[in-house]
């Protein structure tokens, strides 16, 4: 699943619908969606929900707009879009990501490479892998401090920041992959577009001529990293056209088992697995084996 998150009136509606033939109203105003929209696109075989969110402005974090109620809904999808009008996409796009890092949204980062415990005596215990440029004890004493921590153990496992040591120890930041749709690029020039195609993460569009919908297709089925699993019943062909979609973090035969049904796992007694994630085809395979895209498999159940 993921969502679309923007300013008002930069075109994500007009993107929803021409992109999921999804009837979410359009106009050329600001907060013309009001509610969640749904929307589904089919794409590689996988069905792909999207939501198209109201649009947000700066103090959304702190209510404005209903901007809370907005950013906690994307707390939960797999992938964000964040729309943004070509004619002035970069000071748009540092707001929104003001807004959503206020909120405990990461975009395009890994959690931090910190390992932190608390406990209940012994100090501050304090364990450097690497050199570390801003974090020294004495640092990382007065950060504690502040959230009346005085006995923890903590290993910095690479060149960490303030920011990186706060957001482990608030534990409740949420890291999700972000493309920038950069909207409306029918009114730039050629040049303007090779200059704004440098952005990280971006994909320029025209939601309203449907320019670069393939691009952006692309680059949401590569961030999201899906993983198609198709099955196959004993004595018969495996069904190609309604594979079973699995995130990346969570693709062993027991995810798989769990997404067919949950009494498979008390009932699965052996696997058998054609593709990619194999080196014999098939192979007989136990709950904890991990799944490759478009792995075929045959789930023997025990007597």
């Amino acid at each position: 699943m993921y969502k679309s998150i923007c300013f008002p009136s930069v075109g994500k509606s007009t993107l929803l619908t021409n992109l999921a033939g999804v009837n979410s109203e359009v106009g050329d105003y600001e907060f013309t969606t009001l509610t969640t929209v749904p929307g589904l696109i089919r794409y590689k075989g996988a069905r792909i929900q999207l939501l198209d969110l109201p649009g947000i402005i700066e103090g959304a974090k702190d209510g404005k707009g209903r901007g809370r109620q907005v950013i906690a809904v994307a707390h939960t999808c797999s992938l964000i879009l964040i729309c943004l009008d070509v004619l002035r996409p970069l000071d748009h796009k540092k707001i929104i990501e003001k807004e959503l890092e206020g909120f405990g949204i990461r975009l395009n980062k890994q959690p931090p490479q910190i390992y932190f415990k608390k406990k209940e005596k012994g100090g501050l215990n304090l364990t450097q892998t690497v050199p570390q440029s801003e974090l020294d004890l004495d640092t990382v004493k007065n950060i504690l401090a502040e959230y009346k921590i005085h006995n923890a153990d903590i290993t910095l496992k690479y060149d960490a920041t303030a920011e990186d040591l706060i957001d482990v120890i608030e534990g409740n930041r949420v890291y999700i992959p972000c493309i920038y749709v950069l909207n409306k690029i029918d009114q730039i020039t050629i040049e303007e577009l090779n200059i704004i195609r440098k952005v990280p993460h971006c994909v320029p569009i025209s939601a309203h001529e449907k320019w670069n919908f393939d691009e952006l297709l692309a680059k949401m089925w590569d961030y999201l990293q899906l993983v198609r699993i198709y099955t196959k019943p004993k004595g018969q062909l495996p069904d190609l056209s309604n594979p079973i979609v699995l995130p990346s973090n969570k693709k062993t035969i027991e995810h798989l088992c769990l997404k067919i049904h949950k009494s498979m796992v008390k009932d699965f007694k052996v696997a058998l697995v054609w593709g990619m994630s194999v080196k014999y085809q098939p192979q007989r395979v136990g709950i904890d084996h991990v799944l490759a895209d478009e792995d075929v498999v045959q789930i023997i159940k025990k007597v």
